[in-house]
């Protein structure tokens, strides 16, 4: 039991290694990396703009453009995967899963495309790959 488990963080631990060299998000001419493209398509499917907002800017939830200037990741990771159900946040576990196309989890490809809009780097609506 004890060698699947090291196994197990050996090769998740490398995985999230590889994706350390890498930045966040790129940003050319108005178009984004196709991963952080995907990030937005998690921002869609999980419809998060009920209650942040078509433009994360806030409604009946806080302004994610101003959160994400705060909040670590690991405290992002924490509300999107656990919830604060005190603040009517619900828990999206499903966002835990890895995305095929991209083999990152879902989590991490709407952080990269948050925190880019935070950064005031991606611009507002619909976003495009620049990747084929």
């Amino acid at each position: 039991m004890k060698a699947v488990n090291l196994f197990f963080f050996l090769l998740f631990g490398f995985c999230s290694l590889a994706f350390a060299d890498k930045p966040l998000y790129v940003v050319k001419d108005g178009k984004v990396d196709k991963a952080t493209e995907k990030g937005f398509k998690v921002w869609r499917a999980a419809a998060c703009e009920r209650c942040h907002g078509n433009n994360q800017q806030g409604m009946v939830g806080p302004s994610l453009i101003e959160s994400l200037k705060v909040l670590t990741y690991e405290e992002f990771n924490d509300v999107i995967l656990i919830g604060r159900n005190e603040k009517g946040m619900p828990a999206h576990k499903h966002l835990e899963k890895i995305d095929k196309s991209t083999g990152i989890k879902k989590v991490d490809l709407l952080y990269a495309y948050l925190k880019g809009r935070s950064d005031g780097k991606i611009p507002k609506g619909r976003v495009r790959s620049f990747e084929k």
